[in-house]
């Protein structure tokens, strides 16, 4: 604790310098004279709060919102001042709302320390003294050398020493930091790969020489210098080296690795954003109102005090005072941009292998057997059923009767053995044994091996060559195996040309085991056909469109035969250009283009990256309710294209503008202005943008306008290569920009967990990568098709019960106060109060609470069906307009309108001492402070009724009942046992005046009239999309009062009040207004709201 408070004075800095030095094991010169660097130690802490700092940050953090700041400001002010209120009238519902706010967050915060216990709590296994030693994560020392079976996470990040195997490689997957699901192979040096054993590595003396923690996933630097035999030997480490925290070790049994990373220091945590308070648009919008209301106040306080001084300094003012006892809601509001993860939340994380195209000839995947277009002889109805595989069936031999079919099987057979050998595959060790003896069975093949990819496209294609009869069976640094029908073959592996998103496409060059040099070359169709010679191109290419038209991702093969003197260049040329020390890079390209030429098409594949349930409907929903939507992935340029077009992210018929793989700052603003200048150009054809993570860097560095402007004029963004940071930083971008959108983040991972955090709106999704991201967001779905229903449903219905609660409670109280302030000038300011001290206490604890609180809870202005099945609906809540200036001025005018009516309607009828009363007696003080009182309260409650749409029960309760209990409680409060009240008798007596009822009804009425006459012209005159779905659901015969514009954007809507008078009088026919909805729709039948027209019968038109 200490430690970490000179830490934060800045008198004990973690680090010294840019680099870091790490003894492995912690073995440190004996000489005296080295000073060790200080660490953290690895716990990891997400928690906001601590025993010792929630109270008074808790508080802190509550007291910033204005609303809270504003009435603990009255509280204190009625404490330390005389004031006709009581203190309890501010202060108990404050403490209230504080208390109920402290313990939320109180609980919130206990289930993230929970959470970090468990982490941090974890057993870990570490070498020390010898042997290992069973310990906790958060015990866990940099330069603690960490042993890591498979399936364990990496609990801190660790350089690799050794693994099970010969090479000291190992397989990870960083789904949990970057959102990929595929393996990644990390590799040792040489000198460590052969320390395998806890005895051996306890012999080994090294050093670690490294950079300071950054959050850079991709980008690691250091060196390690081992003694060996009295010699010092330095090898370079890189990211290849390094195992992440939060990774995951697969397909290896067991690795030992160095700790150089810990607990908050890890890329990790570097990569996590801090928990910070978030402000919805709602919560803005009533600050910006409190603080109007807060001027008016303090402008009423002033001009009271100064007219009580200058009245009081007149000496006509000089008797005695008045006495007091002389006589008896949240940000799903209007969401604008819409940042999805993609691998988990759009996608399933599968991929299945569906249709391919071999020779000219498409065949699909049909219950686990591949088979071809064109009807079969079995097929009496002529049903576009396909042919099999004559060579897949063990007795295939027997069905060869051509020289045609036989060169067509050898044309398949080829195409599935390049399938089975061109990739990187890995297979789970031990898993093929065993699997040659017997018949094969394709059952029994899936479901004995597990392969393993750095790429989900090839693990699919493997599989389905497996189930195909092609089985991959393994491979080591020289030979690859497969096994065709059970018969295996061994091919060696010569050459692999890597994959790389210029040439986008891979190959391998393999000796068959007749002794043939085969090049097998799979890609994009665009990189694959242009390089081939023969085959049946032109049909291939018509079923790649195809395929992608099905949202298919797509793979052309082809191959190459070469002769010795051919294979002897490529070999030669091969070895020159990767053991070349400058331009190697370049040297490679070119040798890669050189080979990868003159091909044979043998066919293309088809794969299904499948996606979620309805996503591309909600996609498409969210696009026409006005949303942008922006995809942030961690994965590659090609999978996210691929994957954006299948969800209908990205439209065929869209122009994709590229902004990856830029190296500088001018060549990044150069090819910014190129976009924009293809943007302006084409002002009709859609676009959308790709970029990726360091191309994003190079733009937010110095050219972050221009690149705004680029994102804002395209229709769909997709970000590929994103680290978790990167992913929070674009979302930061939007929000601060000069238009403040509201924000919403969506992802399922611990990669997703900082642009949740960072978004106005979080919304976690439980799927397989665990639960960090539901448990750091404010809303958790199971799937991404419930985003629609959360903002087109509970989103809008929130926004409009929180808008009409903020609103209606201004007003209110606007009608509550007014009427004080008025009568301080009928009593010169004497600081008497018009109303009775009780009911100042009760008006919005009991008298007016109730009815605003169920409308706050049960409110459904349209039946949700509607609301989610036209999504246009949501543009009506666009802009935050029902919080905006023009709809504050509304309310706060209607609620001076309202009061000045309360008091002055009972000021003029009590003015000249009339007597109201049977027995002559006139109203006194607290009798016309009563009567403002009962009117008002009856007309705000009436108002909340003319608000509402959706009647239940609860409702007429609530409101008829706050009424009754108000005249209950007052006939009990002043006229039954507390006769030595004020107001005692008052309440009574004035019931008991007929006048004091008619003022009453004409008071109120009053008051109303005007809103209730606005409120129809509005509907009918200038009607929103909202309003004509409320008409629809209540009047079933008349679907829609407006051909072809219900719900469409731009289109006019009601010109004049004579087409209405026209219509409702009968000059349009019943086909021109019954459209737009189907009658089957299932409205909400229970809607009786005051301002809703009778039901209208189509055929009375």
């Amino acid at each position: 604790m200490w430690r970490w408070v000179r830490q934060q004075l800045g008198f004990d800095p973690p680090h010294q310098s840019d680099t870091r030095t790490i003894y492995i094991a912690n073995r440190f010169p004996q000489n005296g004279l080295y000073t060790p660097q200080k660490f953290i130690d690895n716990r990891i802490i997400s928690s906001k709060y601590t025993v010792w700092n929630f109270v008074p940050k808790n508080l802190f953090e509550q007291f910033r919102r204005v609303a809270n700041f504003y009435f603990l400001i009255i509280f204190l002010v009625q404490l330390m001042i005389d004031t006709p209120t009581s203190p309890i009238t501010s202060g108990l519902p404050l403490f209230f709302v504080i208390t109920v706010t402290a313990i939320k967050q109180g609980y919130e915060d206990w289930l993230r320390h929970k959470s970090d216990n468990e982490v941090n709590g974890a057993p870990v296994y570490v070498v020390r003294s010898g042997g290992l030693v069973k310990t906790r994560s958060k015990n866990i020392r940099v330069g603690d050398i960490v042993r890591i079976a498979k399936d364990e996470i990496f609990p801190a990040d660790l350089v690799l020493l050794s693994s099970d195997r010969v090479d000291g490689s190992c397989h990870v997957t960083t789904a949990s930091l970057d959102g990929e699901t595929n393996l990644k192979t990390h590799v040792a040096v040489p000198e460590t790969a052969v320390l395998q054993t806890v005895a051996k590595l306890d012999t080994l003396i090294a050093v670690i020489e490294c950079q300071q923690p950054e959050a850079d996933l991709y980008r690691f630097i250091g060196r390690m210098i081992l003694n060996q035999q009295m010699e010092e030997i330095v090898r370079p480490l890189g990211p290849e080296s390094l195992l992440l925290r939060g990774a995951r070790l697969k397909n290896t049994k067991e690795i030992f690795g160095v700790a150089i990373y810990t607990g908050m220091e890890t890329k990790m945590a570097l990569n996590y954003k801090s928990k910070s308070q978030k402000r919805s648009a709602v919560e803005k919008s009533m600050n910006t109102f409190l603080i109007i209301y807060l001027i008016i106040l303090i402008s009423e306080a002033i001009i009271s005090t100064i007219l009580k001084y200058t009245w009081q300094a007149e000496e006509k003012w000089d008797e005695p005072w008045y006495n007091q006892k002389t006589e008896h809601q949240r940000n799903s509001s209007k969401v604008e941009y819409v940042f999805t993860d993609k691998t988990g939340t759009l996608t399933e994380n599968e991929m299945q292998f569906r249709e391919c195209s071999i020779n000219g000839i498409k065949y699909q995947e049909i219950n686990g057997r591949l088979v071809a277009e064109g009807p079969t002889p079995e097929s009496s109805e002529g049903l576009a059923y396909f042919r099999s595989f004559a060579h897949l069936s063990p007795s295939a031999h027997l069905t060869i009767s051509s020289d045609s079919e036989t060169e067509l099987i050898k044309e398949q057979d080829l195409f599935f053995k390049a399938v089975g050998l061109c990739h990187t595959v890995q297979i789970s060790s031990g898993q093929s044994d065993g699997l040659g003896d017997g018949p094969w069975h394709p059952d029994a093949v899936s479901s004995e091996l597990e392969y393993y990819a750095a790429s989900p496209d090839e693990k699919a294609l493997v599989e389905a060559a497996a189930r195909i009869g092609v089985v991959f069976m393994g491979s080591t640094e020289e030979t690859m195996e497969i096994k065709t029908l059970g018969k295996l073959e061994r091919y060696k592996l010569l050459h692999v040309l890597e994959f790389d998103s210029d040439r986008r496409r891979m190959s391998v060059i393999v000796q068959s085991p007749k002794g043939e040099k085969l090049l097998f070359s799979k890609g994009a169709e665009s990189s694959i056909l242009p390089n081939c010679i023969g085959g049946e191109i032109e049909k291939t290419r018509i079923h790649v469109d195809e395929f992608a038209l099905k949202g298919l991702r797509t793979l052309c093969v082809a191959y190459r035969r070469f002769t010795p003197e051919e294979f002897e260049e490529v070999n030669r040329r091969l070895l020159d250009s990767r053991t070349a020390l400058q331009q190697r890079e370049e040297k490679l390209a070119e040798a890669f283009n050189f080979i990868e030429r003159k091909l044979l098409l043998l066919g293309a594949t088809g794969v299904e990256d499948r996606l979620q349930d309805k996503v591309r409907e909600t996609i498409e929903a969210l696009r026409m309710a006005g949303i942008k939507i922006w995809v942030l992935t961690g994965d590659k340029h090609e999978t996210a294209i691929s994957v954006s077009l299948s969800c209908g992210h990205f439209h065929r018929t869209m122009n994709i503008l590229e902004l990856v793989n830029q190296k500088s700052d001018s060549e990044c603003a150069e090819q910014l202005r190129r976009l924009a200048r293809r943007i302006t150009e084409d002002h009709v054809i859609q676009h959308g943008l790709v970029v990726d993570g360091s191309s994003l860097s190079l733009a937010l560095r110095e050219h972050e306008k221009i690149f705004m402007d680029v994102c804002k004029s395209c229709c769909a963004v997709l970000c590929c290569r994103m680290a978790p940071l990167q992913k929070a930083k674009v979302i930061r971008l939007i929000k601060i920009s000069p238009e403040k959108p509201i924000t919403l983040a969506v992802g399922d991972g611990a990669n997703d967990v900082s642009m949740i955090q960072e978004a106005h709106v979080g919304i976690g999704i439980m799927g397989k990568e665990g639960r960090q991201a539901a448990r750091n967001s404010d809303y958790a779905i199971a799937r991404f098709k419930f985003l629609s229903k959360l903002l087109f449903v509970h989103g809008h219905f929130y926004y409009i019960r929180i808008a009409t609660l903020v609103q209606y409670f201004f007003y209110k109280n606007v009608c509550f106060i007014t009427p004080q302030f008025l009568y301080q000038f009928y009593c010169l300011f004497s600081q008497q109060t018009l109303y009775d001290s009780v009911y100042l206490t009760l008006y919005n604890i009991c008298f007016t609470s109730l009815p605003i609180l169920i409308y706050s809870l049960l409110e459904q202005h349209v039946h949700p069906h509607v609301l989610q099945s036209k999504p246009t609906l949501y543009r009506d809540i666009s802009k935050n307009r029902h919080l905006s200036i023009k709809t504050f001025l509304y309310w706060t005018i209607l609620g001076f309108t309202h009061a000045f009516i309360f008091f002055f309607g009972c000021y003029f009828l009590i003015w000249k001492d009339i007597s109201l009363l049977g027995n002559g007696q006139m109203f006194g003080n607290w009798t016309f402070g009563t009567l403002v009182f009962t009117v008002m309260v009856i007309t705000v409650t009436v108002k909340m009724a003319l608000e509402t749409h959706f009647w239940t029960w609860i409702n007429h309760v609530v409101t008829w009942g706050s009424i009754a209990f108000y005249f209950a409680f007052s006939l009990f409060y002043g006229g039954i046992f507390w006769s030595f009240l004020d107001i005692y008798f008052v309440f009574i007596q004035l019931l008991s005046s007929g006048s004091a009822w008619f003022a009453m009804i004409l008071i109120v009425v009053t008051c109303l009239f005007l809103d209730v006459v606005k409120k129809v012209f509005d509907r009918q005159l200038y009607p929103t999309s909202t309003e004509k779905a409320q008409l629809a659901e209540t009047n079933p015969g008349v679907e829609c009062l407006e051909s072809m514009c219900c719900f469409s954007e731009g289109q006019a809507a009601y010109a004049s009040l004579g087409r209405m008078l026209d219509r409702v009088m009968g000059n349009y026919s019943a086909a021109q207004v019954n459209r737009s909805w189907s009658t089957s729709d299932p409205f909400c039948t229970n809607d009786r709201s005051i301002l809703t027209l009778s039901t209208m019968d189509s055929s009375a038109c």
